[in-house]
């Protein structure tokens, strides 16, 4: 079967930029962000975006563009998605989809049904219930009405806890239904190979996120967090403001007090990665390549270059 695009995925701080320029400097490829942080605009050290020389090596897509203002759906990523890929296959180059964001490579390369539009008012009464009850609460509910979605996230995970009870509360059917739902018809899984860049020890990956924080602190993370809040349309409820390391920073400005900072936002990176690593493992015809092995980037490279074929 010919190869629509290939896909890197793995979890923060596993090495993935790395990799993909290692195989753009081979191979004419354009990259494809698939990460739900890079599309905002203004969200540059938090989200470890590539570098100006980074995106200088090879064409880069689907970064800077959505306001933090606004939001950005799996839905509109696999349509973005879809039409760069035909686009980059034309101009006779490979398509490199890069990212952590799991939920947008499982819609791109499985499909995704069509959902219910975001009721305003059902949204507003979550958040209200969020503040006065908390999100693990909420979470208890999901548990009730949609076991099988409650059991893949975290309590604490705002963003997906509030569309999922969202979807149940507008439709009477838990979102779980929804996705095990008649898909679009989408290229066979064997048209998107997926080299997954996983390490072998968690301790590994906790030291790498760790550097990757404080890098981030060094780089004055914590300033361009106040020059979002200082827009005045921004706020925590927002999902740019719900990425990891901006809550964290948002709550710390908040209190008045940066000292819990860097253990929360480290804490909570680890968090992600550990939910990235959950959904890489539930699919099993991915390409595994361990990122912390001494020749990581060797193994990166033919992998993905056997994946293209």
């Amino acid at each position: 079967m010919n190869v629509h695009a290939v896909c890197l995925a793995g979890p923060t701080a596993s090495g993935k930029t790395a990799a993909a320029l290692a195989l753009a400097a081979r191979r004419p490829v354009e990259i494809v962000s698939v990460d739900s942080a890079l599309v905002y605009r203004g969200l540059d050290i938090g989200t470890a975006k590539p570098s100006a020389a980074e995106r200088a090596a090879a064409p880069h897509h689907l970064i800077d563009i959505v306001d933090p203002a606004d939001s950005y759906s799996a839905a509109r990523f696999v349509a973005d998605a879809t039409r760069l890929v035909d686009e980059i296959r034309s101009r006779g180059r490979l398509p490199l989809l890069v990212g952590g964001t799991m939920l947008y490579f499982k819609a791109l390369r499985d499909g995704l049904d069509t959902m219910p539009e975001t009721d305003p008012a059902i949204r507003a009464a979550l958040d209200a219930r969020a503040a006065a009850e908390g999100w693990p609460a909420l979470h208890a509910e999901l548990a009730r009405v949609d076991p099988v979605t409650a059991a893949r996230l975290a309590p604490n995970d705002a963003q997906r806890i509030q569309r999922a009870l969202e979807v149940y509360l507008g439709s009477g059917r838990p979102i779980s239904a929804w996705q095990q739902g008649a898909r679009a018809e989408r290229p066979a899984a064997a048209a998107w190979p997926l080299v997954s860049l996983e390490p072998a020890s968690r301790a590994w990956l906790h030291e790498r996120i760790a550097q990757r924080f404080d890098a981030m602190l060094a780089a004055g993370f914590v300033d361009e967090v106040r020059h979002l809040r200082a827009r005045g349309d921004l706020h925590p409820g927002l999902p740019s403001m719900r990425c990891v390391g901006y809550r964290q920073a948002w709550e710390a400005l908040d209190a008045g007090d940066l000292a819990p900072l860097r253990e929360r936002g480290i804490a909570a990176t680890r968090q992600l990665a550990k939910r990235q690593i959950t959904w890489l493992r539930s699919m099993p015809e991915r390409i595994v390549v361990p990122c912390d092995a001494p020749d990581a980037s060797a193994q990166a490279l033919a992998a993905l270059e056997t994946a293209a074929g």
